[in-house]
């Protein structure tokens, strides 16, 4: 058993090969290849990246004196992964972003091959703290902290790392290449810190607890927090509180109660996305159990069932809320990297909280978003056949929000669903958005071509299983590109609802080579980076569609073309 398990874990990588291209690849004849002039053609108007060289996972974001700062691991001096700083972006509003100088470079023995991810604890004496991983002279991981070095600077635009470092070492005979990237600290009632830092034994995943007294001296827990066989190396982990009963209303790092329930987000190495669970923390015993309404492991739940990686989220005390960063890496090859200039965006912020059901997270887009609302269209009581396409115009196709209500007559056609279909991924690139079915497909066409040689397709489609309705929802980049030479994906999730009122909702980000969606109010969300040939700029169109037997009306549609920050990067 054991055995078959390993055997498919590395199927899945050799698959995954072209997706997880270059995170922890070294291209030395590519990485230090400074480059000032960038091609323009899929950069983002609207979503965070800086002008040029490549950008991985965001690190330590945080709200402190009526500011938010963003840091990230950036290459300064090329376009592939290598050389890695962690850059420096600050915000009043988090649409609107201001390049400082990096806050930590390697700079000492324990980080002088590297300063990977982290994150950063706001101090009850209003002093933050960054916590990040450093790979020393003999190539071991390590964790290291660093503070401001003037807390008077509104930006924070200096750090230092105290001489006390490194605060946690591997243990002898612990894998030393695997022991990464710390969390938010949280404190107990014991008054006691704890952090945990991402790890693995053999290929069972877990995560490292440490805890404090002072923030200084960290000392390491006879066990994890939690850990899963067979999922191998936790990456990016990230442990926080949501609230049962207050709605979107966000939780600091530390709450703990009766009415609350706690979130383990990995990131997995193996397969480059991530999975979370909800469950309960328990302080005395500082031990992590997931409720049993999800799988705690690879099938698990997912922030997005797209292109979204290393995701960190914090509190903003602000507006009483947890915001979640993810970063989208390329789908084209790394010459094509090395030829624009750039690589890697980071994705729009959103605003995450509990399901009222309990058994899932909910997600979407900061409201700060919508200032960068500009032309407006609207469509309603529009009847949509089988084989219906109707253009959205009026709206700027390449850069544009979308918010669309769907609902459809009775359940009566949707497909029989077969039980062996476990796999969403497999099931949209199976029955995509041009394969006839009975409830759909339905959804939008985006970054299309005018005559459709090109579109990448965001849609549901519904079947009829034993004990309820399974809706499925789908981002298919096969048709995305006339180029040969990218990834093209079917990326797909199934969507949590009851259907009790026969509609569904999608919205959908659209930002030049990508598009971030948001099924259901944000239940199921998917990331897809794209790069079309013919789709490009004024050349974009975009469609509302019906591929299914049942008519579909298109109760209300609003979109509106989506302006540049006045400032970025």
């Amino acid at each position: 058993m054991v055995y078959l398990k390993v055997l498919s874990i590395l199927i899945y990588i050799f698959s995954c090969a072209w997706h997880s291209h270059g995170s922890h690849e070294i291209y030395p004849e590519y990485q230090s290849l400074d480059i000032d002039d960038v091609n323009t053609t899929y950069k983002t108007a609207y979503h965070f990246q800086p002008k040029n060289h490549w950008i991985n996972n965001p690190n330590g974001p945080m709200y402190f004196n009526g500011v938010y700062h963003l840091f990230y691991q950036y290459n300064p001096w090329g376009a592939v992964w290598g050389n890695i700083v962690w850059a420096h972006s600050v915000s009043k509003d988090m649409v609107n972003w201001e390049s400082l100088d990096p806050a930590i470079f390697p700079s000492e023995t324990y980080d002088i091959n590297g300063c990977w991810s982290g994150s950063a604890t706001v101090l009850p004496s209003n002093k933050p703290v960054i916590m990040y991983t450093g790979i020393d002279l003999t190539i071991r991981q390590l964790q290291n902290y660093a503070v401001p070095k003037n807390l008077s600077d509104p930006y924070l635009r200096e750090w230092v790392k105290p001489k006390n470092n490194p605060i946690a070492v591997p243990d002898k005979g612990e894998n030393a290449s695997a022991f990464r990237d710390p969390t938010t600290a949280w404190k107990g009632k014991d008054g006691h810190w704890r952090i945990v830092v991402g790890g693995k034994r053999d290929l069972r995943g877990m995560t490292h607890l440490y805890r404090s007294k002072d923030f200084k001296n960290w000392i390491k827990a006879k066990h994890p927090l939690h850990s899963v066989p067979n999922t191998g190396m936790w990456e990016c982990p990230d442990f926080y509180p949501v609230s049962l009963s207050a709605g979107k209303t966000g939780l600091d790092t530390s709450m703990l109660g009766g009415d609350i329930k706690h979130v383990l987000k990995v990131s997995l190495d193996l397969t480059r996305y991530e999975y979370y669970t909800i469950g309960t923390y328990l302080p005395e015993k500082d031990r992590y159990v997931p409720d049993n309404t999800s799988i705690d492991g690879w099938a698990g739940l997912r922030y997005d069932y797209g292109n979204f990686y290393a995701s960190k989220t914090f509190y903003d005390p602000l507006k009483i809320r947890r915001i979640l960063w993810g970063w989208a890496n390329e789908s084209d090859t790394r010459d094509d990297d090395v030829a624009k200039g750039w690589a890697g965006i980071q994705l729009i912020p959103r605003t995450i909280w509990l399901d009222p059901n309990g058994k899932q997270l909910l997600q979407w887009p900061i409201e700060e978003i919508e200032s960068l609302r500009d032309q407006k269209v609207e469509m309603s009581n529009l009847k949509l056949q089988k084989g219906d396409f109707p253009e959205i115009k009026g709206v700027t196709a390449a850069q544009a929000d979308v918010e669309v209500v769907f609902s459809f007559p009775s359940l009566e056609k949707a497909e029989n669903f077969d039980e062996s279909w476990d796999n969403a991924e497999n099931l949209c690139a199976q029955k995509g958005s041009q394969v006839q079915g009975g409830i759909g497909p339905f959804g939008l066409l985006t970054l299309a071509s005018e005559k459709l040689e090109e579109f990448t397709p965001v849609f549901f489609r519904i079947f009829k299983a034993q004990k309820k309705n399974v809706v499925l929802m789908c981002s298919n980049a096969s048709r995305s590109s006339l180029s040969p030479n990218l990834y093209k994906p079917s990326f797909a999730g199934f969507v949590d609802v009851d259907l009790t009122d026969n509609k569904l909702s999608l919205r959908s980000l659209i930002d030049n080579s990508v598009v971030e969606s948001f099924g259901e109010k944000g239940k199921t969300c998917i990331t897809s980076r794209v790069y079309p040939s013919l789709a490009i700029a004024d050349n974009v169109h975009l469609y509302v569609f019906n591929n299914g037997s049942e008519t579909l009306t298109v109760e209300n549609l609003h979109a509106w073309s989506m302006k540049r920050p006045t400032t970025m990067n």
